[in-house]
């Protein structure tokens, strides 16, 4: 076990600086939460972890001989494909074809979605489309795992199920995960590890390990009132 590391990460479009010399550590096999507020550069940052922006300066460590996959606030899934399909092309990169059908109908089943699988993205829920796409991203056995805000486009119930969810998953198949969002609570409800943007440019303002273990934690719980308090303030001061 090791941390994935970001060293002095800056990144500029133009003369508008988004990042400015940001340091961090996600624990392997760990989930790890980034806050902050909107146009703090959250989407940037996971653009560089992944490889699809190049920093300005800074380093980006063993995230450069990684793999991804992602998930995005819209689903982002191929219209013209039923949710089965949509699965399979995830998994169509992988050489042992009999391994990714078996992990296809896996994730269809442990999501619940086989009643669905003929569905297309047009006949589904905007919540079953958001599961789908969590699944899709899941399936795919790579190294790190990017949630972009992919749990917010939903009503707290949903999310809430969804959040569920993705623990239930991650629990089977631990796989580095940083996922950015805007809410707090769903951050103290799964994350291992919270980190803290200021506004543009960006730097962190905090990092926090969380201790109590995820499955003794519920959505609407008080065990966490210390951590959410001292990131409200920060989140406040830094406004």
């Amino acid at each position: 076990m090791h941390d994935f590391t970001l060293h002095n990460i800056s990144k500029s479009f133009g003369n508008l600086e988004v990042l400015h010399s940001v340091s961090a550590s996600f624990p392997e096999a760990s989930v790890t939460a980034v806050l902050g507020p909107s146009g703090a550069g959250k989407t940037t940052l996971l653009n560089i972890i992944s490889g699809l922006l190049t920093p300005d300066t800074g380093t980006i460590g063993d995230f450069a001989s990684a793999t991804f996959s992602y998930a995005f606030q819209e689903p982002r899934l191929l219209p013209w494909l039923d949710v089965e399909e949509n699965l399979r092309f995830a998994l169509s990169s992988l050489h042992d074809k009999p391994k990714a059908e078996t992990r296809a109908q896996m994730f269809l089943k442990e999501a619940c979605l086989e009643e669905f699988r003929h569905s297309f993205p047009a006949q589904l829920s905007g919540g079953m489309r958001q599961k789908a796409s969590l699944v899709r991203a899941f399936a795919f056995p790579s190294d790190v795992l990017l949630l972009d805000e992919a749990l917010s486009a939903v009503d707290i119930k949903v999310r809430i199920e969804l959040l569920d969810l993705f623990a239930g998953l991650w629990q089977e198949e631990k796989r580095t995960t940083i996922f950015v969002s805007h809410d707090l609570h769903d951050a103290l409800y799964i994350a291992d590890q919270v980190i803290l943007l200021s506004a543009r440019p960006a730097t962190v303002m905090d990092s926090i390990t969380i201790e109590i273990p995820r499955e003794l934690r519920s959505y609407d719980a008080d065990q966490l009132k210390d951590v959410e308090r001292r990131l409200y303030r920060e989140i406040l001061a830094s406004s």
